[in-house]
């Protein structure tokens, strides 16, 4: 049943996701619906990935950071989405006791890495468009690679303390009233008082989602201001254009992470989590290639040239 008795306590071997059992007879609708969204996920990140290591014209920091993007969006959605689809098709989703740590620590680590990310990308936009004659000697390779890995090695250090206290926790249920092993719906299981845990959780959400956000906001307001003193109007509509959707993109991602895990356990009912959970785990990596990439006309010019390419190969190979 996943739990044994050992003596007076108990031993959780296994945790049951009980995903969005209470929309029983929207289950095949739900299905279709997530699957068609981690399919538009996977195939767009999947093909700036590939695209941005082709073209050499895409080389450069900008690029090199979407790319990254990309490749972290990929892993992110492949975490959590599968687990979820596949509860759908089942009675009831079980997922193993370390499987469950395993999950948690990397979607954590991922989000940590995506929220440093999005800064490095935005101070990158505002060295571009507000240093220009300088931004080439200091956004060399060398920074870029150390930015990039910089964010995944913090990334991936930050939920280390936060998993070894959530799961040396005791737990009294294996119900888990969510699609995913995620840290609040865990800590409603604990036997124990959770108070140090929530605390030091809040601690680490603000410093690895509020300080990049801020950091965020203040390199795009930079931005906007530089932006303003263009003197074409065509100019600075495509600008504007551009910084709304991005910031659109990162205040919905740094926001919903936010409250989810800046509100303590109990202030936030189970249906709100899962709708907030989504938007950053399945909604928001759907729209960042979308929005970072596939509508800049460089992006657009490489796919071009790259499925010119594999036509013209198809086409010599006789391959209908």
């Amino acid at each position: 049943m996943g739990v044994i008795g050992k003596e007076n306590q108990t031993a959780i071997t296994e945790f049951i996701l009980l995903g969005f059992g209470d929309f029983h007879e929207m289950q095949p609708l739900l299905f279709v619906t997530f699957l068609f969204i981690y399919t538009i996920t996977m195939s767009c990140n999947i093909v700036i990935v590939l695209v941005i290591a082709a073209d050499h014209n895409l080389h450069i920091p900008m690029y090199f950071f979407l790319g990254n993007l990309s490749f972290l969006e990929i892993c992110y959605t492949t975490t959590i989405v599968p687990k979820m689809l596949r509860s759908f098709l089942r009675v009831r989703e079980v997922i193993l006791f370390m499987g469950c740590v395993a999950q948690l620590y990397i979607f954590g680590s991922l989000a940590v890495t995506e929220c440093l990310l999005l800064s490095v990308m935005s101070y990158d936009r505002y060295l571009a468009i507000c240093h220009p004659l300088s931004y080439a000697s200091v956004m060399n390779f060398k920074v870029c690679l150390q930015l990039a890995a910089g964010c995944w090695i913090t990334g991936f250090l930050t939920p280390i303390a936060m998993m070894v206290l959530t799961f040396t926790l005791p737990f009294c249920a294996s119900k888990v009233g969510h699609f995913f092993c995620d840290f609040m719906p865990l800590l409603k299981l604990s036997c124990t008082d959770t108070h140090l845990v929530e605390f030091l959780s809040f601690t680490v959400s603000a410093c690895v989602t509020l300080v990049p956000f801020l950091l965020t906001l203040t390199s795009y307001y930079r931005i906007i201001s530089t932006i303003q003193r263009i003197p074409s109007t065509t100019g600075k509509q495509k600008a504007f254009s551009t910084c709304s959707s991005h910031l659109l993109v990162v205040s919905i991602f740094y926001g919903t992470i936010i409250i989810v895990y800046g509100v303590p356990v109990g202030n936030l009912s189970p249906a709100l989590n899962k709708a907030f959970s989504l938007l950053y785990t399945v909604i928001s990596p759907m729209f960042n290639p979308l929005i970072y990439s596939l509508r800049n006309k460089e992006v657009k010019g490489a796919l071009r040239k790259v499925g010119s390419k594999v036509f013209t190969f198809l086409k010599k190979s006789n391959i209908p």
